[in-house]
């Protein structure tokens, strides 16, 4: 849609081909139905939040960048709002807001929207763009073809890769495709935590010698295992401590701001004032209850054991499990349920400084369909912004 808008801005006559009866599926799930859509952050701390392709972005964030996209919607009505860790929402926290915007202006420019229909193939000629074959058995002439289908996940919004398939097909090179901000599975399954957010913690991963440790944020757990912003944000960089089928081990630090010593004083504190409170209602003044019941469970302590009654050993082991609440990681959910694309066309293929294909004049990408990702807090979609307005641009002049 940006980069239909973008062409149409400098006058060129533009089709947009959609294969939903309605654009925008996807981007109405972003920022779980509030889209997310940049983040505030000066352009290098921006860039050093992708896991690949960050670099090469620099061009199109030059173009077009965060304050250029907050002035676009704000210029057309829409009022943001600038949340912690510098993530840029609608006022109205709706998604729909982004896309109403989007189809508004699309209408205004008179691009030419064709809906339920499937682009099959493009047709090259003497190494140049000639036209579009649809899923209708028709040709739409076309001397330059911007490819912007997303990944391949969430496939039920039409992120059904076929974009990389044409790609392919033309000569592109299609890095491996893989899951990126994705849950995780763990070995562990305890029932009573399903649907459980903890705020302000840490998480600490490691395999072998290498480890990883997490800002301070929230984490979910799931009927199979973890997500959350801590999760997500890391899942990328976590993915390559999974192959091979390598052990990961994960640690809640459920207290990161206090050190093992002040919290077996707090417990010691706690004990000697509830004495003869039960451990499982004492331990509840310092966790949610499942989480509480679980771990005393795994520390192998009786829930209605009194606090006089719990031993220096057991008052140790639970200041620990405080410190380091273990789960093994067996994996990473797939691809289906990510919420990005890892891997796309490779970047060596296309020039940065106008999307245009390296191999097929005429040819260009944008979105998730470049080997390009990042964590989350608006910095996906910007770069889906920038790349369509920069590849709209570039084909316009």
């Amino acid at each position: 849609m940006m980069a239909a808008i973008r062409s149409a801005q400098l006058g060129q006559e533009v089709s947009l081909i959609e294969k939903n009866s309605l654009p925008g599926r996807k981007l109405l799930l972003s920022g779980k139905g509030r889209c997310n859509l940049t983040n505030a952050c000066d352009l290098n701390s921006f860039i050093s939040r992708f896991n690949s392709g960050g670099q090469f972005l620099r061009d199109a964030f030059k173009i077009f960048f965060t304050r250029d996209l907050m002035r676009f919607f704000e210029e057309r009505g829409l009022r943001l709002k600038v949340e912690r860790q510098l993530r840029v929402f609608p006022e109205s926290d709706r998604s729909a807001s982004i896309l109403e915007i989007l189809e508004k202006e699309l209408r205004l420019l008179k691009v030419k929207t064709f809906f339920n229909c499937q682009i099959r193939d493009i047709l090259v000629r003497n190494g140049r763009v000639e036209a579009l074959v649809t899923s209708r058995g028709e040709n739409i002439p076309a001397d330059r073809v911007i490819l912007a289908t997303g990944g391949a996940s969430y496939k039920f919004t039409g992120s059904t890769g076929e974009g990389f398939a044409i790609a392919e097909k033309l000569g592109h090179r299609i890095i491996g495709l893989q899951p990126g901000l994705v849950p995780f599975l763990t070995k562990e399954r305890y029932a009573g935590l399903e649907g459980l957010t903890l705020r302000n913690i840490r998480l600490k991963f490691s395999s072998g010698k290498k480890k990883i440790v997490s800002e301070i944020g929230e984490l979910l757990f799931t009927g199979s295992g973890v997500s959350g912003p801590l999760v997500l944000s890391l899942s990328s960089r976590l993915s390559g401590l999974l192959e091979n089928n390598a052990l990961l081990r994960m640690e809640i630090d459920l207290k990161p701001a206090l050190t093992p010593e002040q919290i077996d004083a707090r417990l010691l504190r706690e004990f000697s004032r509830e004495s003869k409170k039960s451990i499982r209602n004492l331990m509840k003044l310092l966790l949610p209850a499942s989480l509480a019941e679980t771990l005393l469970k795994i520390a192998g302590i009786d829930l209605q054991k009194r606090a006089n009654q719990v031993t220096q050993a057991e008052r140790i082991k639970l200041a620990a499990m405080l410190k380091a609440f273990p789960l093994e990681i067996k994996g990473s959910a797939p691809l289906e349920e990510a919420m990005v694309t890892r891997g796309g066309v490779c970047l060596k293929q296309i020039n940065p400084r106008t999307m245009e294909s390296r191999l097929v004049k005429g040819l260009y990408f944008a979105g998730e369909m470049i080997d390009a990702d990042a964590d989350t807090g608006g910095f996906n979609l910007q770069a889906a912004f920038s790349t369509g307005y920069l590849a709209g641009q570039s084909a316009s002049s």
